[in-house]
């Protein structure tokens, strides 16, 4: 992991969820801070995402908002994920990347970003990379935020008698579960063979799980 990280993270990361002015947490105009949260459906990477990217004064990618956005835009990459999505078939890594590719252009992901579940394959984490490397950045951490499936199902099956959601069947999050492991398993090893990755236990309250990502991203 890149020096940046281990000098800038204990100034500009709090030890509480107190959020000050956003400005305190601007990395140095020279440094970019770009990192990766992986973890299976109800793990709580999109809660711990949205902490990390205020805290830090980074904009937070997802897969679905890039490409929500970019079919709102009209652009051309949008276009081509609108009808394939609309065809009912999963969007191509291809098409995937050249969002990641268009949106890291833009002037405010020019100091780092927090990628949340953005890679989901092997090639779509050889992309990334490359797109990074093209402007001189790299990956400075992949939080992989660890639940047991015990206490995964535990936690959809209490967001489904809350939200009502179809996909939180237990029969269906148990395939989800499982599709998911099998898919991450080469990432995770692709990531760790590289030494970015740093594993969050995701048990315990929000302000518990957001305290042990900022220790694990201050000790890099």
């Amino acid at each position: 992991m890149r020096g940046a990280l281990r000098k800038w993270a204990p100034s500009y990361f709090p030890l509480t969820s107190h959020l000050l002015p956003l400005t305190s947490y601007l990395l140095p105009s020279e440094l970019a801070l770009d990192i990766l949260l992986m973890g299976p459906p109800g793990a709580g990477k999109g809660t711990q995402g949205a902490i990390l990217a205020q805290r830090l004064g980074l904009p937070k990618f997802a897969t679905g908002d890039l490409l929500r956005d970019a079919v709102k835009q009209g652009t051309p990459l949008g276009r081509k994920a609108k009808a394939v999505m609309e065809a009912g078939h999963l969007v191509s890594d291809d098409i995937i990347l050249g969002v990641v590719r268009e949106e890291l252009a833009k002037p405010n992901a020019a100091k780092g970003v927090v990628f949340d579940g953005v890679v989901r394959t092997v090639p779509q984490a050889e992309g990334v990379d490359r797109i990074l490397a093209d402007q001189g950045r790299a990956l400075d951490a992949v939080l992989f935020f660890d639940v047991t499936d015990a206490e995964l199902l535990a936690r959809l099956e209490k967001r489904r008698s809350i939200e009502s959601r179809p996909d939180d069947d237990p029969k269906a999050v148990a395939n989800r579960l499982l599709a998911y492991r099998e898919q991450t398993a080469p990432v995770l090893a692709w990531y760790e063979d590289r030494g970015v990755v740093r594993h969050i236990p995701a048990i315990g309250s929000v302000d518990e799980v957001a305290e042990r990502v900022r220790h694990a991203l201050n000790h890099a």
